[in-house]
């Protein structure tokens, strides 16, 4: 059953809660023009890695209704001891036990079923991999697997049980029994595996982003059983660098991304080592990538393209959390979470509590690489402290806008709360593909975000109320881009349950309505903790497109209509289809079925239809989509 809700006005929340002060969106379609990474739209961990256990039918509906674009399947710290000539990884935070992971696997089920999917693995820098599943901790025998504080003892290889719990064991396990060696020429030459002749027969193209391991700063915790003492900062990046090289040379395309820090704390400091290049003080971050530009410059060989990094911050508080999304880039934000960033120059600093981290690090490529290095940032791991899904969904969409506004190349968030289908689905699949400058006049509270497509004739501007409880009226002035005074269609995510609510492009919360344009201009009233799109056209031939689907088109023509018109649908493969018209209420008033839609336009008489506004959707066992018709009989 359709749950998108068709209202004849956005205006819906001063019923239950009061306005506050109004704002002013600007949006200019000439100016701040930059592409939008469709792999901002990613997530973690989504395919499976276990032969014989597929990934489900109903997840893989759910990954293309929602238009999930990117997915990171590595599984965090259980890739850096991946052997994938073997199909086993061993698990730092389960007694170090060694299970079967079959990447190849996954990797065949995401090309099978979603072709279009771009998947991030990883390569292992740490010299050692699991190697056999002989010398586990028997946990069934023990607990019948069952979490507790002593999971994280070290217990494969013959360890001691410390019944009393805790990371220690009475007795460490030897990982000399259930790891092996594995140097730089082992982690890469899954490429040949995957890539080259009389390989699995991957389309590398599909599988162009590699991380650099995980979160390696934290080593010497996380995989203690080989690494009991951190390696240095200097060791690791010696790594990095010769896994960089033999990696771009099998694969010149491949997109290698790092370090791959594990926290805030981790952007700026490495262990307590103090960081020094020829005298010189550097944080972590701006070491790793010193000395990246210093090997390239010498080499001429590429090592780095995303600068990927990785957040889990400590804030509880609504008021809090809501404006976490600004830690990126704002070089205003006093972020409460300040820790490590007081280390940035060496000593301790308590006056440093501004984190702006993309900005930093884009300042210390264009330092150390030089302008035009074309190296990106990206986000691979992420979680928040709430469990509310309206502050969940404000939060997201306002690092998807963000992210969207700075050119980052992917997000990946490990955590997924109720809240997110649903946000992820609004931008992913009625976002254009380009960024243009849009500026708020009551930025903190409600921000815009506005992308066109390419051929400049659609907009959709995405309207970001974070106020946790008062609507505000916005007025949206609109330049450079001319649309004509009428009515055009809105999609809002407002008020949304405890309960997931995302079950299809069809089946969702989104909330659909209209909002009134004059003069390039147009007023609505933003309920608190919501985000609305607004889905704007210049094009004079057609109805106002509610989907932007690149692969088929849906005309209605004429538009407005007097007596009839004529449904148009353009597809290499025209299927069977299902024709529904719904009034501004919500109310079905008609329902056809097109059986060839290839051969001619189907024509539907507007007899039963009074003056108005009307929504007509077309669906078929590929796509849906929907455009707004006016009828006028006058």
């Amino acid at each position: 059953m359709r749950r998108i809700i068709l209202l004849s006005t956005i205006i819906l929340s001063f019923f239950t809660v009061t306005n506050a002060q109004n704002a002013i969106i600007t949006v200019n379609a000439a100016e701040g023009k930059l592409p939008v990474s469709p792999y901002i739209y990613g997530k973690n961990n989504n395919f499976s890695t276990v032969f014989g256990t597929p990934t489900t039918a109903e997840d893989i509906r759910l990954y293309k209704e929602a238009g999930l674009r990117f997915t990171r399947e590595n599984g965090g710290n259980n890739a850096t001891k991946y052997n994938w000539r073997r199909k086993i990884s061993g698990h730092p935070d389960w007694y170090n036990n060694v299970y079967s992971h079959d990447w190849d696997y996954a990797s065949q089920t995401i090309q099978s079923n979603i072709p279009t999917m771009q998947t991030m693995w990883a390569f292992q820098l740490i010299g050692r991999v699991a190697s056999n599943k002989n010398n586990n901790f028997n946990d069934w025998s023990y607990n019948k697997s069952q979490w507790w504080s002593g999971v994280a003892q070290n217990l494969a290889g013959g360890g001691q049980l410390n019944p009393s719990g805790g990371s220690k064991a009475l007795v460490e396990g030897n990982p000399l029994l259930y790891t092996m060696e594995w140097p730089a020429d082992s982690t890469v030459a899954i490429l040949d595996h995957w890539f080259a002749a009389g390989g699995v027969g991957l389309n590398k193209d599909n599988f162009r982003y590699w991380s650099m391991d995980n979160e390696p700063e934290i080593w010497n915790g996380t995989h203690d059983d080989v690494m009991p003492v951190q390696l240095s900062a200097s060791a690791f990046v010696d790594k990095y660098i010769e896994v960089a090289k033999k990696a771009r040379q099998k694969f010149p395309d491949i997109k290698l991304t790092g370090p791959v820090p594990a926290n805030e704390w981790q952007w700026y400091k490495w262990s307590n080592e103090t960081l020094k290049i020829n005298g010189t003080y550097y944080c972590w971050l701006e070491y790793f990538i010193k000395r990246l530009a210093d090997e390239q410059k010498s080499s001429g060989i590429r090592l780095l393209d995303v600068l990927d990094i990785h957040w889990y911050p400590g804030e509880t508080a609504n008021a809090d959390v809501v404006q976490l999304y600004r830690a990126f880039f704002d070089k205003t934000y006093v972020y409460p979470g300040a820790n490590g960033v007081r280390t940035i120059n060496g000593g301790w600093d308590t006056s440093q509590n501004k984190e702006y981290i993309f900005q930093r690090i884009n300042d210390w490529l264009i330092k150390h690489f030089g302008a035009n290095h074309g190296v990106t940032l990206g986000l691979s791991e992420c979680d928040f402290n709430t469990a509310n899904p309206n502050i969940t969904s404000v939060l997201y969409a306002s690092m998807l806008g963000t992210f969207a506004d700075n050119g980052v190349e992917f997000f990946t968030p490990w955590g997924w709360k109720t809240g997110q289908w649903e946000t992820l689905h609004l931008f992913s699949r009625y976002a254009k593909n380009t960024r243009v400058s849009t500026t708020s006049s009551l930025e903190n509270y409600v921000s815009g975000y506005s992308t066109i497509n390419a051929k400049a004739d659609s907009m959709t501007v995405i309207l970001v109320n974070r106020n946790l409880s008062a609507s505000h009226t916005v007025t949206v002035n609109l330049s450079n881009f001319s649309v004509q005074n009428g009515s055009f269609a809105t999609l809002q995510l407002s008020s949304l349950p405890a309960t997931e609510t995302f079950n299809s492009h069809t089946d969702n919360a989104l909330k659909a309505g209209t909002v009134s344009i004059t003069n390039n201009s147009f007023t609505l009233t933003l309920p608190a903790l919501s985000t609305t799109a607004v889905i704007l056209s210049n094009k004079s031939d057609t109805g106002v497109d509610i989907v932007d689907e690149s692969k088929n088109s849906l005309t209605l023509f004429p538009n407005p209509a007097k007596e009839h018109f004529s449904v148009r649908y353009g597809s290499s493969h025209p299927l069977p289809s299902r024709i529904t018209i719904y009034n501004q209420s919500g109310k079905m008033v008609n329902e056809l079925h097109w059986e060839n839609p290839e051969q001619k336009p189907l024509v539907v008489n507007t007899g039963n239809m009074t003056d108005g506004i009307y929504f007509v959707k077309v669906s078929n066992a590929e796509f849906s989509t929907t455009r707004k018709l006016v009828v006028l009989k006058k």
